[in-house]
């Protein structure tokens, strides 16, 4: 796909699957915070027999719509990659840098009491001040980006780490519709080993980006999927996510959706593990009868119901886009109007960049938003 040729069709779907895909994450996480760490019994005590039908109060503040910390972590995400492809005019083409250099800034809001003028390549995305606020961040998060030294697969971060707290924020790169397939893989196995060493959980990553990839192309879930299994097939390690891929697939055939399904689908493991929550994920996003019924069955079970959210929540969005979101929920969205500047600068990013910088031409405002530097 060559963004200089898309006609404004085109570019309005593309918005639309963005905004569904990054605000449907945020949804998912939400909606699934409380009931993290809680057993189906406890959640079906805390909540009723059905579970967590709406977002509920946070315990903290009692707001409705809260995020954690893996929503904070994609918006950062997105932003690396404006500015790999701002850096693109200086001859400089390493997304992993930049989007580490992302997360970095990231950390410092963990740290921070607030924006810190004295940063000059924050951009606008690290002033937002209710970024500074801390949400449970997964401790492999802090300790990958406690340093400017960039990992490889090879010498990843955290080699044991297999969470989903990587997963939770690679959605956005699926959005690189004019990337193949196998190089967005590439770039988010490459970029979740900055602070989730394991296979598992960054092919887990890698395997959620190239499903939102595939929907956002048009493609259908199962075929977004089936292509998913292809690619990883080749890479080492592969086995775990792609038996979870598997599972999904297969969970779809056994009955009615429900919550003893979705517990099926994780076979135990003693830690979070990514490859459950891609799988879980998957599985309901398969059933869905609209998005709201999809998240409700993938955060009411005994797993990692925020993580579970937040990528069935990317999945559904990207294939139906934001207008099938459910609005109540989005009006009580913590930092939805963040959320929908920063999908509206990526799509125009991805889709009007040279306009907005190139050798020939820049906008002032659109490089004060994303540093070079």
């Amino acid at each position: 796909m060559v963004t200089g040729l898309w006609g404004r069709v085109e570019q309005q779907d593309f918005r639309s699957r963005i905004r569904g895909t990054l605000l449907g994450a945020a949804l998912g996480d939400a909606l699934g915070a409380p009931l993290t760490g809680l057993s189906l019994d406890a959640l079906r005590t805390a909540h009723g027999p059905d579970g967590l039908t709406a977002p509920a109060p946070a315990v903290a503040d009692g707001r409705r719509g809260r995020v954690t910390a893996a929503t904070q972590l994609m918006l950062f995400t997105v932003d690396g990659l404006i500015r790999a492809h701002v850096r693109r005019d200086t001859g400089a083409w390493h997304p992993p840098s930049d989007v580490h250099r992302a997360y970095r800034r990231w950390a410092a809001t963990q740290h921070d009491w607030g924006p810190d003028e004295r940063r000059k390549d924050n951009g606008w995305l690290a002033q937002e001040e209710w970024l500074y606020a801390r949400r449970d961040p997964d401790r492999a998060c802090l300790t990958g980006f406690g340093d400017d030294v960039l990992a490889t697969l090879d010498r990843p971060k955290n080699p044991a780490a297999r969470g989903a707290a990587a997963a939770a924020r690679s959605a956005p790169f699926g959005l690189l519709v004019g990337w193949e397939p196998a190089l967005v893989l590439q770039l988010t196995v490459e970029c979740a080993a900055q602070s989730h060493g394991h296979p598992t959980a960054h092919h887990s990553a890698g395997a959620l980006a190239v499903i939102v990839h595939g929907l956002t192309r048009g493609d259908s879930l199962d075929a977004a999927v089936q292509r998913t299994l292809g690619l990883l097939g080749a890479r080492p390690g592969h086995q775990p996510v792609t038996d979870a891929l598997q599972r999904a697939l297969s969970a779809v055939t056994r009955g009615a959706p429900g919550p003893d399904t979705v517990e099926a689908l994780s076979p135990g493991h003693a830690e979070p593990d990514a490859s459950d929550a891609l799988a879980v994920a998957v599985y309901c996003a398969l059933v869905a009868e609209d998005v709201a019924h999809g998240l409700r069955l993938a955060v009411n079970h005994g797993g990692d119901s925020a993580a579970c959210g937040a990528l069935c929540g990317a999945l559904l969005g990207a294939l139906h886009g934001e207008t099938a979101l459910p609005p109540a929920w989005l009006a009580e969205l913590e930092g939805r109007a963040t959320l929908l500047e920063l999908c509206d600068d990526f799509a125009l990013e991805m889709t009007q960049g040279p306009a907005l910088h190139s050798p020939s031409a820049s906008s002032p405002g659109w490089l004060a938003r994303y540093p070079r530097g």
